[in-house]
C-alpha cells in the first residue's frame, strides 16, 4: 500500500509541474543559488588575494610577484568545480524557503475542501533552510569518504543518504503547516519507511544533470500528496491543523 501511495503521489506531482506557481519557485531557487555561489566565489577569491603576499622568494626562480594572482585564480577554478556538486544541495536548500507555495498549489488543486493552513513564519523558514543546507552539505562531504571506500556501491549510498535527508526535510515542511513542529516529528518517526522510500525516489534524479534542478519542486509536491495520504482518516478527511 505504501509503495502504491508513493508512486501515486509522485505521478500527481509530475502532472502539476507546469503550474505557474511551481515555475516561479523553481526560478527563484535557481537564481538565488547562482547568486550565492557566485558571491561566495568572488569573496573567497578576494580573501585569498588579500592574505597572499604580493611577492615571495622561491628557490631557483627567485622573487615571484604573480603568486597571489595564481592562488586567486586557482581558488576561483576550484570553487567553480565544486559548484558543480554544490549547486544542487544549495538550490534545494534555498528553494525550501518557498516550498509552502508549492504545497498550497497542490492542496488548492487536489484537496480544495481542506481548511486553510497558517504559513510558516519567514524567520522559521530561513532558520530551517540554513539547518537543512548545513546538514545536506556536511553529510554529502563526509559521504565522499564512503564513495571512495565502497566505490561500487557509491550510487546507492548517494541515493540512500540523500533520500533520507530529502524525505525528512520535505515531509516535515508539509506536516508542520498542519500539525506543528512537535507532532510533525512524531509523524515522521511513525512513517519513516514510506518517507525514506519516497525520499530515495526524489534522490534518484539528483544524479541526472538538469533534471536534478526540479527535485525540490517535485519533492515538495510529492510529499504534500504523501502527507495527506498517510494522515487521511477513515471518513476521508485529513488530519486537522494544530497550533504550533
Amino acid at each position: 500500500m505504501a509503495l502504491g501511495l508513493i508512486f501515486r503521489s509522485f505521478l500527481l506531482a509530475l502532472g502539476q509541474l507546469s503550474d505557474p506557481r511551481f515555475r516561479r519557485v523553481f526560478l527563484l531557487g535557481i537564481v538565488l543559488a547562482l547568486a550565492l555561489l557566485i558571491g561566495f566565489t568572488a569573496a573567497f577569491a578576494w580573501f585569498t588575494d588579500w592574505i597572499t603576499p604580493d611577492a615571495i622568494w622561491v628557490p631557483i626562480l627567485g622573487e615571484v610577484q604573480w603568486i597571489d594572482d595564481l592562488l586567486s585564480w586557482g581558488a576561483v577554478f576550484l570553487l567553480l568545480g565544486l559548484s558543480v556538486f554544490l549547486m544542487i544541495p544549495v538550490a534545494s536548500a534555498i528553494t525550501s524557503m518557498f516550498l509552502d507555495e508549492v504545497a498550497e498549489a497542490v492542496e488548492l488543486k487536489h484537496y480544495p475542501n481542506l481548511p486553510a493552513t497558517t504559513p510558516v513564519p519567514l524567520g522559521d523558514a530561513i532558520r530551517d533552510t540554513i539547518n537543512f543546507l548545513g546538514v545536506l552539505l556536511g553529510a554529502n562531504i563526509l559521504a565522499i569518504i564512503l564513495y571512495v571506500m565502497f566505490a561500487p556501491a557509491a550510487l546507492f549510498i548517494f541515493w540512500g543518504l540523500n533520500g533520507f535527508l530529502l524525505g525528512r526535510e520535505y515531509f516535515t515542511m508539509v506536516a508542520i503547516r498542519w500539525v506543528g513542529r512537535v507532532e510533525a516529528k512524531q509523524l515522521r518517526k511513525r512513517h519513516i519507511g514510506p518517507i525514506w522510500a519516497a525520499g530515495v525516489l526524489m534522490a534518484m534524479p539528483l544524479s541526472v544533470p538538469l533534471l536534478n534542478l526540479i527535485v525540490p519542486i517535485l519533492g515538495a509536491a510529492t510529499f504534500t500528496h504523501l502527507y495527506h495520504g498517510l494522515t487521511t482518516r477513515p471518513h476521508g478527511t485529513s488530519s486537522q491543523r494544530h497550533p504550533r
